[in-house]
């Protein structure tokens, strides 16, 4: 499916150093789009697998954001700090991890795996009231944050130099990675905090198929690596409409349509042949839109 032939996305493997608005700004210039987005923030120490959205495919950004994401890292045991990773000032050492043995270390990390309760770090992008919880940290203010349920997939421990462990990690959006180092740190009993981070895949997006930020700069490396927006909706279930349904969706109406045994999905992906016609609620057969992509 398309949107228009100005609408795509970008994968990107991102450096360490820059922030993700850094990239965007980068692509805006090398492109000369201004209307380009990005689908996750990633911190500046960590590098990897940033999608941007340029043209109306901003507009699906919400929905990429939502994938699963893999990542790689390295926590640091026995020092804490309050950012929860290498950028931030320590609060507490220790050298408790000097005894710590494979089993026991193995033993922490496979409790973090499945539906677990997840405090947020307090230096985050997360915003309260319309402000990111990092300005407010940075100004000393602790703001009391309820644990939140995310969804670990699958977490590998891939070696071990102690005091440092290289983890891999496939979780679900809104899962903090320095927040799984923390809390790692804490059951062992000697704090820890994230060293790298390097995000990998961002659901069916891979880091080994993005362009570095250099090669914004290339034409033929940016077309190469271009793909269609369809591409950030493979974790939609699609539905093909007919043309008069196609022509009531796009004037945001509801549309009440045929189905068999009257199920029942969240959201689907509305197409007429190639074009991608709207994201929309689907419940026993009545198809309201929520995001309507124009011809």
């Amino acid at each position: 499916m398309r949107i228009t032939e100005g609408d795509f996305l970008i994968p990107v493997d991102k450096p360490v150093g820059p922030t993700s608005h850094d990239v965007v700004s980068k692509a805006r210039k090398a492109l000369g789009m201004r209307r380009i987005g990005h689908t996750g923030t990633l911190d500046p120490f960590a590098s990897g697998l940033l999608v941007l959205c340029a043209g109306r495919a901003t507009r699906l950004a919400e929905y990429i954001t939502g994938m699963d994401k893999g990542y790689e890292a390295v926590a640091c045991l026995g020092i804490e700090t309050d950012t929860l990773d290498l950028s931030g000032e320590v609060t507490s050492m220790n050298d408790r991890w000097r005894s710590i043995d494979s089993s026991s270390l193995e033993e922490v990390v496979l409790s973090q795996i499945g539906l677990i309760e997840q405090k947020p770090p307090q230096f985050s992008a997360k915003k309260i009231d319309g402000e990111p919880m990092y300005r407010r940290a940075r100004r000393g203010e602790v703001i009391p944050l309820p644990a939140v349920q995310v969804t670990i997939y699958e977490l590998e421990i891939m070696s071990v130099t102690l005091p440092f462990v290289r983890f891999s990690v496939r979780c679900s959006s809104g899962t903090y990675v320095r927040a799984i180092a923390r809390d790692i740190g804490l059951m062992l009993g000697c704090g820890a905090h994230l060293t790298e981070l390097r995000r990998t895949t961002i659901g069916k997006f891979r880091v080994e198929t993005a362009i570095s930020l250099e090669e914004l700069a290339n034409a033929d490396a940016v077309s190469a690596a271009c793909v269609e927006p369809s591409a950030g909706l493979l974790h939609i279930p699609p539905l093909s409409v007919d043309e008069a349904v196609a022509d009531r969706l796009r004037n945001g109406q509801r549309v009440r349509i045929e189905q068999q045994g009257g199920e029942s999905k969240a959201l689907v992906a509305v197409t007429h042949g190639d074009n991608l016609i709207a994201i929309a609620n689907l419940d026993a057969g009545l198809l309201r839109p929520r995001k309507v992509f124009m011809r």
